[in-house]
């Protein structure tokens, strides 16, 4: 099985979740992450999202081009355990979410992937892994891109 840690990223002006009405995390100018894991994903695929994410140039310099990453603007990330970006809806109406990694090990890898970006030093806030979460961004720009290993 190819492994395939899967991520959508939006630069956000800010960005907050809230769990039963209750901010749990909230950022000003970064990204929010919003971090899909399957079964065959490992520490090193959370590794190498964070430091793909953290480098990205997608903030603009004092010419306007995006040429800045995370780390050189000091951003902040939101990070949100997103099992439906592995929603198969290539058959019938309803989505197949057999891709998804189980809990544990979702669980796991998405502490992986937000320790990894920390480490490098961003200041990370994050969600409630399999809560019921509402999540407001600000997307800027917009940005949005999805990485994938």
């Amino acid at each position: 099985m190819t492994r395939i840690v899967r991520a959508v990223v939006q630069r956000v002006s800010s960005a907050r979740v809230l769990v039963d009405g209750e901010v749990k995390g909230t950022v000003g100018k970064g990204v929010c992450v919003l971090l899909g894991v399957s079964d065959a994903d490992g520490a090193q695929d959370a590794d190498w999202m964070a430091e793909k994410i953290v480098n990205l140039r997608i903030f603009e310099d004092d010419e306007g081009k995006m040429n800045r990453s995370l780390l050189e603007v000091g951003g902040e990330m939101l990070a949100v355990s997103q099992f439906t970006l592995y929603g198969d809806c290539r058959k019938g109406r309803r989505p197949s979410f057999v891709g998804a990694g189980e809990p544990r090990h979702a669980d796991r890898m998405y502490e992986e992937f937000k320790s990894a970006a920390a480490k490098r030093g961003v200041h990370v806030e994050s969600g409630v892994f399999q809560a019921h979460m509402l999540v407001e961004i600000a997307n800027d720009g917009p940005v949005t891109l999805i990485v994938e290993r």
